[in-house]
């Protein structure tokens, strides 16, 4: 199990940033993620392994004015 903005999400083998936001349908152009309270940069989205346990934050910049 892990927890994503708050909320209990199922953890399996094998899960990265990059297919945890495509089953999450994240899909807004400026993303902030954050895993256990660290910034994850962009590019290592495709291979950054989500462990079981782990507390994910996925942040949508949104500009305004």
């Amino acid at each position: 199990m892990i927890v994503v903005n708050g909320r209990d999400a199922q953890w399996r083998e094998g899960l990265t940033i990059r297919s945890l936001m495509q089953e999450h349908r994240y899909t807004s152009p400026r993303i902030v993620v954050k895993v256990n309270g660290q910034v994850v940069r962009q590019e290592q989205w495709e291979s950054y392994a989500v462990q079981d346990g782990d507390d994910v934050l996925v942040l949508h910049l949104i500009a305004g004015g």
